[in-house]
């Protein structure tokens, strides 16, 4: 284990001596030197009181908080203004705060590392380094961020990764940080060179790596993103489209999922690098030796959705050694195009699994507005009637094209979502259908990754999209000067977001809205089945933008090779967002399959466990808090477990479905939440409980 050896390592390194104290050192001792790709590091210290780390000053009391400090300009916020309100957005959108939900008891700022519950705010002094990966040219400007608590320990070094979930800034795995904090770890982030703010078009204005905003004149190569368009296209384009936005994740034409492993591995090296600057041995003319490196350092590689995707990608990726194990929750990962494995559930297998994100994201985008009013999908938490209509038209929409049968409104939302269960969705996703389509939650994903993949610009209008704040009728209008000042806080990187909405700009009559548009096929208020039949069809199609979309999905397939490290995934059954059949549980077989007896990945399946923990106690979804549980609570779970196995050696769990008990109540009442509802990850689960490999197949419990 490297905690036993470290001192004896650090020692033998401070004297020029091997491990045995008395040989020469292999390796000569190297001098710290920065990385070449880091671009702009700043560093600024945190005391702990009126400042921190985990909660920007704000603490627990104020990171639950409905009210949150104002800025004193609305439209100039300053960087320490837009970083606290950062942490305090995508800190909540990824943790539910309810107390009733588990916050300040199960988890939050006050619950020690050891799952003490404290009465304090669980502020963490420390020091924050923020900087740009590029090659110099302000092309790429991935953000990457270390922070080192106080309590950071060098005689027992350890990071973690905390890579941004979604197309957040780079605060926006702050919830998974906040676990290696509380150990004394460093913790080493990145946005995966997605970024959470856009460049508005019409005023040319772009976000910095702080979150402040600037001319893109002004912000030159510093800009954290800047479209790239020559001046006379971007003109012609605000003269034919105004007032529409562009975003980093969707426009950048670089196909940045590609190299979220190998920004989080850059993470990585960058907490090496500044830990060696503070804790290295001195060379005697300001410079530092590298005394913290992987031999001697704890290295677990963490996040959550597309960010545990990514810690999955950088550990499969790391040639040099660096990452020791992996702890991840619902990762999104793309698996290889022609698997050689199968997953069973009970005695059934599933129709359909282990496609990549664009597939499924794309069929959901199609067919969710409608299954949602399948008799199955009857009483879904936070269904708006309101859009009960426009369901209906993309309903029989899709039953014009072909897409699914019935009659009736009712018989064909039944075979829709009787095709999203045929598609990979397991049963115990349909009352989720319905929130997730009125969020207009697969439309965002799926028109943010066509671009993606195709490496679009935003002139292309990819299946008639863009992005433009709207007026109450969905009309394009002038984003609010102060909706973008601080979209760097507030937005996700995918609109609808932050007062930009996604856009049909081929909708009958005028560009409006997406969800009020008019299909030109149809002449209906569709929620435009026209786009999202347009964006599945790139899947299969043939044409240029087809064959770059599916090219760009193959850049992104993983391999299932760990290396052997110690690694557990934790899933919730219920995921509508990225399904169990297409991601962790294909990706576990795969790993099994390809590592073999050498494999030491556990999976941990959570029932009453869905995607979004920020859902569960939210006033406009009820009932998602009498059904769901927390699956946070088991990334933190998985994050013990894999460090107690490389610092003790203590066995990691076996794979294993974990059997939850929901709340229950009135929904938006739920009571609240005890120990007996997320029960342990068992260290000898029961035989019913166990999922197993059986020659190429995964075989899950009911």
């Amino acid at each position: 284990m490297k905690t036993l050896t470290l001192k004896l390592s650090l020692l033998a390194t401070a004297l020029g001596l091997g491990a045995c104290g008395g040989e020469d050192v292999k390796e000569p001792l190297a001098i710290n030197t920065k990385p070449d790709f880091v671009v702009g590091l700043k560093t600024t210290s945190y005391d702990g009181l009126s400042d921190d780390l985990l909660s920007a000053g704000l603490g627990k009391s104020g990171l639950a908080s409905a009210s949150f400090p104002a800025y004193a300009d609305a439209l100039k916020p300053t960087a320490a203004e837009l970083r606290r309100a950062a942490i305090y957005n995508n800190y909540r959108a990824i943790v539910d705060v309810a107390a009733n939900g588990g916050y300040g008891t199960l988890y939050g700022p006050n619950v020690a590392a050891d799952g003490t519950v404290g009465t304090g705010e669980g502020k963490i002094a420390g020091t924050e380094y923020l900087a740009f990966s590029d090659d110099g040219t302000g092309t790429r400007n991935v953000s990457l961020m270390v922070q080192v608590p106080a309590n950071f320990n060098p005689s027992e070094p350890c990071i973690i990764t905390a890579t941004s979930s979604g197309s957040r800034s780079i605060y926006g795995a702050i919830s998974t940080g906040e676990w290696g904090l509380k150990k004394g770890c460093a913790v080493a982030y990145t946005d995966k060179g997605t970024h959470a703010a856009g460049h508005d078009l019409a005023s040319d204005t772009v976000p910095l790596l702080d979150g402040t905003r600037s001319t893109a004149a002004a912000a030159g190569t510093g800009a954290g993103f800047k479209a790239p368009l020559t001046a006379a296209e971007l003109s012609s384009f605000n003269a034919s489209t105004p007032n529409r936005l562009a975003f980093k994740h969707a426009h950048s034409q670089r196909n940045p999922e590609k190299d979220w492993g190998l920004y989080t591995l850059q993470a990585v090296q960058l907490a090496f690098y500044v830990l060696n600057e503070r804790y290295g041995q001195d060379v005697g003319d300001g410079r530092k030796w590298i005394t913290l490196k992987p031999e001697n350092t704890l290295v677990i590689a963490s996040s959550l959705s597309n960010g545990g995707g990514a810690a999955v990608a950088a550990l499969e990726q790391d040639s040099k050694g660096l990452i020791d194990g992996l702890a991840v929750s619902e990762p999104a990962v793309a698996l290889p195009a022609n698997l050689s494995v199968s997953l069973q559930r009970g005695s059934s297998t599933p129709k359909s699994f282990g496609k990549p994100l664009y597939d499924y994201i794309t069929q959901a985008n199609l067919l969710q507005n409608c299954a949602s009013l399948a008799t199955a999908a009857a009483d879904s938490p936070g269904a708006v009637a309101f859009y009960a209509s426009y369901k209906a038209k993309r309903c029989q929409s899709l039953a014009d094209k072909g897409l699914i049968s019935g009659a009736t409104t009712l018989e064909q939302a039944n075979d829709a979502l009787q095709k999203l269960r045929d598609s990979g969705w397991e049963a115990e996703s349909d009352l989720l259908h319905a929130s997730h389509g009125d969020y207009e939650v697969p439309a965002a994903v799926a028109v943010t990754y066509a671009n993606a993949y195709a490496r679009a610009s935003v002139k292309d209008k990819l299946c008639g999209y863009g992005f433009a704040a709207t007026t109450a009728l969905g009309v394009p209008t002038v984003v609010s000067p102060a909706a973008l000042a601080d979209m760097f806080a507030k937005g996700n990187g995918v609109p609808p977001s932050a007062g930009v909405n996604l856009i049909n700009e081929l909708s009958v009559g005028t560009p409006v809205r997406n969800v009020f548009s008019v299909s030109p096929s149809s002449g209906a208020t569709d929620i435009n089945a026209d786009g999202a039949d347009c964006l599945r069809k790139l899947l299969t199609g043939s044409d240029a933008s087809a064959r770059a979309v599916q090219a760009g999905i193959d850049e992104t397939r993983r391999n299932g090779n760990l290396r052997g490290r110690p690694a557990l995934i934790v899933h919730g059954r219920n995921d509508a967002l990225l399904p169990v059949n297409h991601t962790s549980r294909p990706y576990t077989a795969l790993n099994k399959q390809v590592e073999g007896t050498a494999s030491q990945l556990s999976y941990i399946e959570v029932t009453n466990a869905q995607h979004f923990d920020t859902f569960i106690d939210n006033p406009y979804l009820p009932g998602y808090d009498t059904r769901f549980i927390p699956l946070h609570v088991y990334l933190n779970r998985a994050l013990d477990a894999v460090y107690d196995k490389l610092r003790s050696g203590k066995a990691l769990p076996p794979s294993q479905v974990v059997r939850t008990q929901p709340r229950g109540g009135v929904a938006g009442a739920a009571p609240a939440i005890t120990a007996a509802h997320v029960p342990p990850i068992a260290a000898t689960p029961a035989s019913g409980d166990l999922i197993t490999m059986s020659g190429s197949t995964l075989r899950i419990p009911d």
